[in-house]
């Protein structure tokens, strides 16, 4: 990793970052985005190999920056740093392009191995966020493939909450009632045996449903 672009807000936590990517990879010239808005600006810019991004931003959140990069620059490696360890912000993070999520708590020899595997094409991950994804996956498995029984519409419905739409912008967007959203999402969940929208986000994925 020759360029490296740290998205953090607090000056601290970047110097602290700073001083873990430089440890874990020597000589790589270092740039720093202190909000979202300049960090989808960089993304639109110079190239760079690894962007870390925290998702908690002043004015908005990192996954519109990760969002930036998956369109701009594809090939970039982006890892998420942050404190928010929830299933709804990894998911949010996992499903806009992010290939790691490591928590701002590990101690600095794990996070510097944990980027150093990158170069292995092993994915950065708190053990703890491994765990819980593992623990996601294995709660909503089933061995059929409900999604073979959503019919076109529900589809559309459950392509458009994945990506944060809430009932009322889904259904302006599908031009329906939101009653007649709220009874599609109803209807998915109970074809695809899930309870939150977290659970909906994830099936959306392997599903396709969340591409561009």
């Amino acid at each position: 990793m020759k360029t490296i672009l740290i998205v953090e807000d607090i000056a601290e936590t970047r110097q602290w970052l700073g001083a873990v990517v430089r440890s874990a990879f020597a000589g790589c010239e270092v740039r720093e985005a202190p909000d979202m808005r300049s960090g989808v600006h960089a993304a639109k810019g110079a190239a760079c190999d690894l962007a870390i991004v925290d998702l908690g931003l002043p004015d908005g959140s990192g996954t519109n920056v990760i969002s930036a990069f998956r369109e701009h620059q594809p090939s970039t490696l982006v890892v998420v740093a942050t404190v928010m360890g929830d299933d709804a912000s990894i998911i949010a993070a996992l499903s806009a392009g992010a290939q790691g999520y490591l928590l701002k708590d590990s101690p600095p020899d794990l996070f510097v191995r944990q980027l150093e595997q990158l170069g292995q094409g092993i994915p950065a991950l708190s053990p703890s966020i491994a765990r819980r994804i593992v623990d996601h996956f294995r709660s909503t498995a089933v061995a059929h493939q409900p999604e073979a029984t959503l019919t076109t519409r529900e589809l559309d419905v459950l392509g458009l909450i994945s990506k944060g739409l809430r009932n009322a912008d889904a259904a302006h967007a599908l031009g329906l009632a939101e009653s007649t959203v709220a009874s599609h999402i109803k209807s998915i969940y109970s074809k695809l045996g899930i309870t939150t929208r977290a659970e909906a986000a994830i099936r959306a994925q392997r599903m396709g449903l969340t591409r561009p």
